[in-house]
């Protein structure tokens, strides 16, 4: 979903740098068995109980290009170096997030002309591959295609003969400037609306057609408003292109026994559904996580139930 609460914290957190904390060394990430579970960082501040529940980390909104690069060439990428550089401490796996996304863009790129936008981006891809490519596991080439398709698509090729030439246009660069991460798309209400997730699944045809995709992210923002019938019905869609689904930008909100009660109910059929290889959640500390109540550790640092009953859930699923 959009997500527009960030952008005040995001301009501050900028021109800072990351500060590494230490996880508990006797602890360890909460998923094991070859699934991923991830989570956001947001620079300067990395929880100190970081590492001992998560296994993959995903710049909340550090790779974002209007974060980086707010001036025409004078991008921004010491918060971003410092999460890869956590990341890399602890073995873990990065998610970039995003390049091309419409409700992400520098307010520069809006008065250029077309080729001069489609040379911008180009050069932005090729820039962030140049620096991260070694580095990432998986690339998120484009965010919400289906909702937010960026205004400067046409220069890219707009719709085109395919529909989503512009896209097609996004993942070529990715795929050269990437060569060694995963790309991915990442979409949201896929879990909501098997309509919207029948259009998404043929969206990633075009591109397995081409080789230009590996993965396919389902975003599962407020799932506590969505039926457990919906959720299997747009995950039985996306696992028909037979590609990996990645599970993203997850969280679960209510009070302590109803945030439980929709855990209890909807994360197994995400984690064990077969073409599922992993969960990012949206956050987790009580006041820093944009669904204000799907924190799952209080300010205090106590756990809310959900989160000790995930722990356990975790243990026998490994088990």
């Amino acid at each position: 979903m959009k997500k527009t609460r960030w952008r005040a914290a995001a301009a501050v957190a900028s021109a800072l740098v990351l500060t590494l904390v230490a996880p508990a060394a006797a602890q360890a990430a909460l998923a094991t068995g070859g699934k991923f579970l991830g989570n956001v960082i947001h620079a300067p501040h990395v929880p100190s109980s970081y590492a001992a529940l998560w296994n993959q980390v995903t710049p909340e909104n550090h790779a974002k290009w209007a974060l980086v690069e707010p001036t025409r060439d004078s991008p921004q990428w010491g918060p971003l170096d410092g999460i890869y550089d956590y990341a890399a401490s602890q073995g873990m796996p990065v998610r970039y997030h995003t390049l091309v996304w419409g409700s992400d863009v520098p307010a520069w790129l809006a008065a250029l002309p077309p080729e001069e936008q489609r040379a911008e981006v180009e050069e932005w891809i090729a820039e962030a591959g140049a620096r991260y490519d070694t580095r990432t596991a998986v690339v998120d080439v484009v965010n919400e295609p289906l909702h937010a398709p960026p205004a400067y698509a046409a220069s890219l090729g707009g719709a085109g003969s395919t529909g989503y030439d512009w896209v097609i246009w996004a993942f070529e660069r990715a795929r050269a400037a990437f060569p060694h991460a995963q790309l991915a798309l990442n979409e949201y209400d896929v879990l909501s609306d098997v309509t919207l997730a029948r259009r998404y699944a043929d969206l990633v045809g075009l591109l397995k057609a081409r080789g230009l995709i590996d993965v396919v992210g389902v975003q599962a923002h407020f799932l506590d408003q969505v039926k457990t019938s919906s959720i299997k019905a747009g995950l039985a869609e996306v696992a028909k292109t037979g590609l990996p689904v990645h599970v993203t930008e997850l969280d679960i909100e209510g009070t302590d026994r109803g945030q439980l009660k929709q855990y209890q109910e909807k994360f197994p059929v995400l984690w064990t559904h077969p073409a599922v290889r992993g969960v990012t959640l949206w956050g987790y500390e009580e006041g820093r996580i944009w669904a204000r109540r799907g924190h799952l550790v209080r300010a205090d640092g106590s756990e809310r139930p959900a989160l000790s009953w995930l722990r356990s859930y975790l243990t026998s699923a490994g088990a």
